[in-house]
Parts: structure tokens; sequence; C-alpha cells
């Protein structure tokens, strides 16, 4: 979910470039590896490189075509009144790692998402001996349900999500990314499908999408180009 507008706009200019037409159909991270392990049918998959890792060693997807094609940083944001989309903040939520467990502490509810940053921002929060502590006031959002959606309704009053789904929310403002020492950044990747229908013409989308061509679209939706391993 957290790269639906940037593939949306990336694959409507591959095909103005004359690579064809895409489709995109965008889930939640686990519900789409899941389908993917199935064997359901596509021609290309986009999701955090560690998830398509596993499918890449399972032979569901070509392990050979696996290209990084965007970073993701996590942020922090609470509920706004403002009807307005929300806008990137620039520089970071908190002064340090320590500002960041005492935002946590003083929060009444917690929101974070499914997918792997909110795996990380529960492992960090494990790492710092703060799991028994702020126990129930944890609340993970339900998979495809964007933690701006439980701010907005006043359901949680702090969020930690991927900058690109906060960014253009209304009823939330981003207090910005988390402090260097404790950053959390997802590199989402492509790759080609063992099933796809259309090899070809996957891998020309495909390359497009990793190219400098897209990049400034990358940008225009709060996420950085990673340089290609």
């Amino acid at each position: 979910m957290a790269t639906r507008h940037v593939l949306a706009e990336m694959t409507a200019a591959a095909a103005d470039a004359g690579l064809g037409e895409v489709e995109v159909e965008s889930v939640g991270g686990v519900d789409a590896e899941q389908r993917i392990a199935e064997g359901e049918p596509f021609d290309l998959v986009f999701l955090a490189d560690t998830a398509l890792k596993r499918l890449s060693d399972a032979g569901h997807v070509d392990a050979a075509t696996v290209v990084p094609l965007v970073l993701s940083q996590v942020a922090a944001a609470v509920a706004s009144d403002s009807a307005k989309p929300a806008l990137p903040a620039a520089g970071v939520a908190f002064d340090d790692a320590e500002g960041m467990r005492q935002a946590l502490r003083a929060a009444t509810r917690i929101g974070y998402s499914t997918g792997p940053s909110g795996t990380a921002l529960v492992r960090l929060i494990e790492e710092w001996g703060l799991r028994e502590e702020l126990g129930d006031r944890l609340v993970q959002a339900r998979p495809g349900v964007p933690v701006a959606a439980s701010l907005a309704a006043g359901d949680v009053d702090l969020g930690f999500q991927q900058l690109s789904e906060l960014v253009g929310q209304p009823g939330v403002r981003i207090l910005g990314v988390l402090p260097p020492e404790c950053a959390i950044e997802t590199v989402f990747a492509g790759a080609v499908a063992t099933a796809a229908a259309d090899t070809s013409g996957a891998k020309r989308v495909l390359a497009f999408l990793a190219s400098d061509q897209a990049a400034s679209i990358k940008i225009r939706h709060a996420f950085e180009a990673p340089a290609i391993r």
C-alpha cells in the first residue's frame, strides 16, 4: 500500500513512453506476498525487498529481475483538525532517540502498520525495553488500512507509518521522519513473477521504473531512489 500512488504514476509514465498499459492492484504487503506464494498469476510484483527475497528463494519471482525501486522512510504523525492534505515535514520528528522514547511513553494510543515498518517499530520498542510498559496502547492498523485514518478518526494520538502513506492525508500533521539513530527505512523493489504471461514486456516496464526517467516521480511522492546494488 505504501507504493500505490507512486506506482500508479510511474506505470502511467511507462504507458506514455510506449511500454504498454499496466493495471496495478494495491493491497497490504502481507496479503500480496501470500497471493504470489499461492501461485496467483501476475506479471510484476512490487514489495519490500525482504518479502521479494523470500518469494525469489521459493521460486515465485525471477531472482535475476529483482531491482530496488524506492527507499521509504518511516515518519511520525499526530492528529490535526485541518482538512487540508498533510505535507512532508522538514527534518526529524524528535531530537533524538530519547525524545522518541519520551513521546511513546506520553502517548495514550500509538498506531502502527502491518508490514515491514510496523515490524521494525515493534522490534525497536522491544529493544528499548518498552513493550510491556506500552502494552495495549500499541494499536496495529488492519491490513490495508492506513495509520493516517486511525489518527484522523481519533483512534490513536501518535502514529508511525511510511512517509509516503502519511503525505496527502487529511486530519493528520506529520512531525517528520525518525531520528538517524533509530531511523526505519524500507527498500521497495520490483520483480518479474515466474507466472508472468508477458515476461519480456514486464522486464521492459520494470527497467523503466528503475531508470532515471522515473526519479522525479519518486521524489514527488516522498520517496528516494535507492542505488541499485
